[in-house]
C-alpha cells in the first residue's frame, strides 16, 4: 500500500521550515561535520533526549503519574507519531531506542523540528494543556514540516545532493551516502532521487509476499521520482510488483540481497519509449530499486536482459 505523502509543502512552508533548520545548523557549528553532530543540535536547541525510553510499558506508567492522562493523550494525538514523541512541558524528546539507529537520529531531528519551529511548540504546549486536540489537517501539516526538518538537517541543506553529483548513478551511491550523512539507506535512497540533476526514480517496495501460484507481490511504499525525471515520465502510479510487472525480474528473490542492472523500456507522458536501466538492493526492511533512462548513464555498467 502506498504510503500518504510525507514531505510536501508549498514553497513558502519550505522556505521558513528550512531558515529554522539553516539556523540550528549554525547555532551547533555543525555544517561540514558528518554525520550530523546530534549531541550538539540537541545542546543549541536547548532540548533533551529522555534517558529512558517512554515507549517501555514501565516507562509510561511512570510517566503518566507525573502528567494528567488526557494531557499525555494528547500529546501524542496531536504528533501522531509512536515512535517519537515532544514534550514541550518538560522540554525533553522521547525516541523509541528499540529501532534501528539510523531510524533514532531522523526521529531525534523531526521531535527537534517541533521543538524548533515556533508554531509547533506553541500549538502543542497549548493542546496539552486543554480538551482539545489538533484536526488530522494540522496534524499533517506539522509532520510534513517537521519531516522537512530533519531532511535538511540530517542532510545538511544541499550537501548530499553536492556529493551525489560526483558519484555514479547507481544503487552503491546511495548507500555511500548514508554512511556518511548517517543516514537509513531507505532515506539516503529517497535523497538521492528527490535532489538528483539526472533522470531517475527510486521505488520503494515493501518485503516480498510470496502467493502460492502467482509467484510473489511486493506492495510499493513509496516512488521518488527526480525532477527530471517527473518532467519527462511523470510519477509512477504503481502500487504493486509482480512478477508479470516490468519491475519484476529485478526485485531480488530468495534471500538475494541485490539484483544486476536490468535493461527495462519505459513511455514517456509524450508516448516515446525510452531504454532504462534498473536495479534493487534488499535492506531487510525495504527493497529499493533504483530506475534511470541510459541516456542518464555516467558510468560504464554491465547489462543484463530481463530475460537472464
Amino acid at each position: 500500500m502506498r504510503k500518504a505523502d510525507d514531505s510536501s509543502l508549498d514553497p513558502e512552508q519550505l522556505r521558513a521550515v528550512e531558515e529554522r533548520a539553516r539556523s540550528l545548523l549554525n547555532r551547533a557549528d555543525a555544517w561540514g561535520r558528518y554525520p550530523t553532530p546530534i549531541e550538539d543540535i540537541l545542546a543549541a536547541a536547548k532540548i533533551k533526549v529522555a534517558p529512558k525510553s517512554i515507549f517501555d510499558l514501565q516507562a509510561v506508567a511512570e510517566y503518566l503519574r507525573n502528567k494528567a492522562a488526557k494531557a499525555a493523550h494528547n500529546l501524542k494525538s496531536a504528533i501522531s507519531k509512536v515512535l517519537g514523541l515532544y514534550d514541550p512541558q518538560d522540554v525533553l524528546i522521547h525516541i523509541d531506542n528499540t529501532v534501528t539507529k539510523s531510524k533514532q537520529t531522523f526521529l531525534t531531528l523531526h521531535e527537534t523540528g517541533h521543538h524548533e519551529i515556533p508554531a509547533h511548540k506553541k500549538t502543542f504546549k497549548l493542546f496539552e494543556d486543554c480538551n482539545d486536540t489538533l484536526s488530522p489537517e494540522i496534524s499533517d501539516l506539522f509532520e510534513r514540516e517537521a519531516n522537512n526538518f530533519a531532511r535538511f538537517a540530517l542532510f545538511q541543506g544541499d550537501a548530499f545532493a553536492s556529493y551525489a553529483c560526483d558519484l555514479p548513478l547507481d544503487l552503491k551511491s546511495p548507500r555511500i551516502l548514508a554512511g556518511k550523512f548517517g543516514a537509513s539507506q531507505y532515506a539516503a535512497a529517497r535523497e538521492f532521487a528527490r535532489t538528483n540533476h539526472r533522470s531517475c526514480v527510486v521505488y520503494v517496495l515493501n518485503p516480498v509476499e510470496y502467493v502460492q501460484g502467482d509467484g510473489f507481490r511486493a506492495a510499493v511504499r513509496r516512488i521518488e521520482p527526480s525532477p527530471s525525471f517527473r518532467q519527462t515520465f511523470g510519477l509512477p502510479r504503481c502500487t504493486v510488483i509482480t512478477p508479470d510487472h516490468f519491475l519484476g525480474p529485478v526485485v531480488p528473490l530468495y534471500k538475494k540481497r541485490m539484483s544486476a542492472p536490468r535493461s527495462v523500456t519505459i513511455t514517456d507522458l509524450n508516448g516515446t519509449r525510452h531504454d532504462c536501466v534498473a536495479e534493487a538492493f534488499n535492506t531487510t526492511h525495504n527493497i529499493i530499486i533504483l530506475l534511470f533512462p541510459t541516456a542518464a548513464l555516467t558510468a560504464k555498467i554491465v547489462l543484463i536482459s530481463a530475460a537472464g
